[in-house]
């Protein structure tokens, strides 16, 4: 199908362009650009501005056009945003991530079981009850906001804190949640991963293999226990996560589907013990 033919989704045409603005094709890169934009769905000025894939465009006439029509969709995007709330999540957004941020640094310098990691990991339970106790007023007072009131990273925010919280506070808020991912304010590869969270948390199988442990004696990694792991690659597609071994694969893993089964009642009588 030709490129004027292609009718992928935002995201999607997105990285086209950016692919396309790498190999210098200079006119596929803004007709992806242009359609996204003049459908309204790009509203992410400040990343288009910033991002240095797209730098060749910038001296094409066409460039101040697709800033115009973005930054028209992001004003129009946020005309019903609660200003005070969307600053009090971002700066929540920053408190949760940025010291998350940090951690492999840390590690890179002091080590992995370094009193340095620790005190670390303290200031980060620190500040994440604290962004809880915010995120459960604005939960137990306003509900779950919309994207039209909070966009998608104050969505994303409220998730990330409840992600981080005990399985209590977890288990209290997943309707809520999941009421959130059918009204497509959140993503539904959210939900799976907060799923996942609470079932290894309750000693019970994770559903999309999303949760992974470190072996204290040997230091290798490895995917909590799975339900039905032959068809694992299908629910996680059904969610929008790419395939297990792309996750697995940032903490050396590799995926091998018979050795996984094979070892795995090994590994449901370890984490027993």
């Amino acid at each position: 199908m030709g490129i004027s033919g292609y009718q992928g989704n935002t995201t999607d045409m997105y990285n086209a362009a950016c692919s396309w603005a790498l190999t210098k094709e200079v006119d596929s890169a803004f007709v992806h650009l242009l359609r996204i934009a003049e459908r309204g769905e790009y509203t992410n000025y400040n990343h288009i501005t910033t991002d240095s894939d797209l730098s060749i465009l910038h001296s094409d006439k066409r460039w101040d056009q697709v800033l115009a029509l973005v930054k028209a969709n992001k004003e129009k995007a946020e005309i019903n945003f609660d200003k005070p709330v969307v600053a009090l999540l971002d700066t929540i957004y920053q408190d949760d991530q940025g010291p998350r941020r940090q951690i492999n640094e840390v590690i890179k310098k002091y080590g992995r079981d370094s009193d340095e990691l620790k005190q670390h990991w303290k200031k980060i339970a620190t500040k994440d009850s604290i962004n809880l106790i915010k995120v459960e007023k604005i939960l137990d007072e306003r509900g779950w906001l919309s994207k039209d009131m909070i966009g998608n990273r104050g969505n994303t925010t409220l998730f990330m804190v409840i992600q981080h919280s005990d399985l209590e506070v977890q288990e209290k808020y997943l309707p809520m949640i999941k009421e959130a991912v059918k009204k497509g304010n959140l993503r539904p590869s959210s939900l799976a991963l907060l799923e996942d969270r609470i079932a290894i948390r309750k000693g019970n199988k994770q559903i999309y293999g999303s949760q992974i442990g470190r072996d204290a004696e040997t230091g290798t990694y490895y995917i909590y226990p799975l339900q039905d792991p032959d068809h694992i690659d299908k629910r996680r597609a059904e969610v929008g996560l790419g395939p297990l071994q792309d996750y697995v694969s940032r903490w050396d893993i590799t995926w091998d589907i018979n050795l996984y089964k094979q070892q795995l009642p090994d590994l449901e009588k370890k984490l027993k013990k």
